[in-house]
């Protein structure tokens, strides 16, 4: 049976899960992943490689030396290893997404000109200030939203994609939940879709990626926006987010999405309390375990009110800077913001930090691995 990749917050697939052999007079760090099963023929084929398989409530522990990785046997063997190497891979530079809305309610710009002309000279300073992508959207998100249709949503946004294409804007982004929408915007020269619901409020909408090759920005919500904030409850939110977004991958990739085209999102704010949003945001490198590259955006939330005593969205720069120089040190890949300038300096400093630790970090013994 195939082995599932399982990450629960004890044991984060992440560079720190490297330890010291563990049996006398073996060498060399081991690899610690989780499974939801373990075959007879992988567990066999580990402990031949000097390793071992425990057994947890949750799932299995397989520990086997790094250098021996390539020895594991069968389908399970090969997953293994795979999920090593994505959760233990140096992030490459990490993007800058920019916000461009298109929309007249959005909880921190709303209200602003939402005119194509407007809208596309906003996101060519985005370009100019270093994004990497204009995420272009046309319905709000914010909590208490109310849902708008197909021909409204699309009046908003494909003069907006149509004119960034003309100023040969290299990667655009389409925020929608919709089939029929992600479809226009990517033949209008999007290609990316950013999708908060995952697929579920359109299924049609993974077949659509599927078929263009555009990427697929899969983002955890509970409820919809209307309905997000009232009173969401998780037992272990960084767990439950987690396991929605694996089950997410795999619906992508069932509908023809291939893996490198995925991008998970944890959906920061997105019915979540301030704890969860603040765990969540702590466990960027988890995340990582997926195998997925990670998509995080706190530009401006709630939460960083709260947490920095800001009630309006525009004037939490200080808070948000500081969230994305956290999350970018701890993994994540790409960063989704409305202030792009002060975005880029936040993420040179961290990722010479991050560097720093990816190269300089010593072995962890066996005797600190628990500390």
């Amino acid at each position: 049976m195939q082995a599932e990749l399982f990450s629960p917050r004890a044991f984060a697939l992440a560079p720190r899960a490297l330890v010291a052999g563990t049996q006398p007079g073996s060498s060399g760090p081991l690899a610690r992943v989780w499974v939801k099963q373990v075959s007879a023929e992988l567990a066999a084929s580990v402990r031949a490689a000097g390793g071992d398989v425990l057994a947890h409530p949750r799932g299995h522990e397989v520990l086997v030396r790094v250098s021996r990785l390539a020895a594991l046997e069968d389908e399970d063997g090969r997953l293994v290893a795979a999920a090593w190497r994505a959760a233990t891979r140096p992030v490459d530079r990490t993007r800058v997404m920019g916000i461009l809305n298109v929309t007249d309610d959005s909880f921190s710009d709303g209200g602003l000109d939402p005119s194509a002309e407007a809208s596309v000279a906003r996101g060519l300073e985005l370009v100019a200030e270093g994004a990497d992508i204009l995420d272009v959207g046309g319905e709000s998100t914010r909590p208490g939203a109310r849902p708008i249709g197909l021909a409204e949503e699309l009046e908003r946004v494909l003069p907006v994609i149509e004119g960034l294409t003309a100023a040969r804007v290299p990667v655009i982004s389409i925020d929608t939940s919709k089939a029929r929408v992600a479809a226009a915007a990517l033949e209008a020269g999007a290609c990316i879709v950013n999708d908060v619901s995952a697929g579920l409020g359109d299924p049609e909408l993974l077949a659509v990626a599927a078929r263009s090759g555009a990427e697929l920005v899969l983002m955890h919500m509970r409820g919809t926006p209307r309905t997000m904030q009232t009173d969401p409850r998780y037992t272990d939110v960084v767990g439950e987010v987690t396991e929605h977004l694996r089950e997410r991958v795999l619906a992508a990739w069932n509908a023809g999405v291939p893996l490198a085209r995925i991008v998970v999102d944890p959906g920061i704010g997105f019915g979540k309390r301030l704890e969860d949003n603040v765990r969540l945001l702590n466990a960027t490198s988890e995340l990582r375990s997926l195998g997925q590259r990670v998509l995080v955006g706190v530009s401006r939330k709630s939460f960083l009110g709260a947490l920095g005593g800001q009630s309006v969205p525009r004037e939490r720069g200080v808070e948000t800077t500081a969230a994305v120089a956290l999350s970018t040190a701890l993994g994540a890949d790409w960063q989704r913001v409305h202030d792009v300038a002060s975005a880029r300096r936040a993420i040179a400093v961290a990722e010479a930090v991050r560097s720093a630790g990816q190269t300089a970090a010593p072995d962890v013994q066996a005797g600190d691995a628990g500390r």
